[in-house]
């Protein structure tokens, strides 16, 4: 996926966090629409700021600049870069928000029917990824418990 930055003409210190839609495609979950969204750093937020006083946006309190089809948000719920950010994946010229930080901000959203609706995409996701490991984890535990006598479960459940 192919996002060129360079025609905002400005040069970030932290490599931007993208969100939403793009964000959304990225994980092969639904194509995005048009805009693409983005959190960045205070520092870079507030020399965008600089750079396009008049093309401000606030939603709320949290506040971004539009620039073309990129909408570069301080926040997001009051959520800043330094959080949002933790375990993004790393491209080159931008990161990516992890899929449990973007299922985070989707369920903030989800009285809202298309953020409820990625937020179950994401669910679904996750849940296949984490699928694929359930033999290999099932093995392991057998493995831990194999040699015990009188094992007694409180409850086991083998399926949902």
């Amino acid at each position: 996926m192919e996002i060129n930055l360079k025609k905002i003409n400005f040069t970030f210190k932290n490599k931007p966090l993208l969100i939403g839609g793009k964000a959304m495609e990225y994980y092969g979950l639904r194509k995005s629409g048009n805009d693409i969204d983005f959190v960045v750093s205070k520092f870079d937020f507030e020399r965008l700021v600089k750079k396009y006083p008049q093309q401000l946006k606030n939603l709320c309190g949290d506040f971004g600049v539009v620039v073309y089809e990129f909408e570069i948000w301080k926040t997001i719920d009051y959520f800043d870069y330094n959080y949002l950010s933790q375990l993004a994946i790393e491209k080159k010229d931008y990161l990516v928000i992890s899929l449990e930080k973007l299922l985070f901000l989707k369920s903030l959203a989800s009285k809202i029917k298309k953020y409820h609706d990625d937020m179950n995409l994401i669910i679904s996701k996750i849940n296949s990824l984490q699928g694929n490991k359930y033999k290999a984890i099932k093995r392991e535990n057998e493995k831990i418990i194999k040699d015990l006598k009188n094992i007694k479960y409180i409850k086991n459940i083998d399926k949902f």
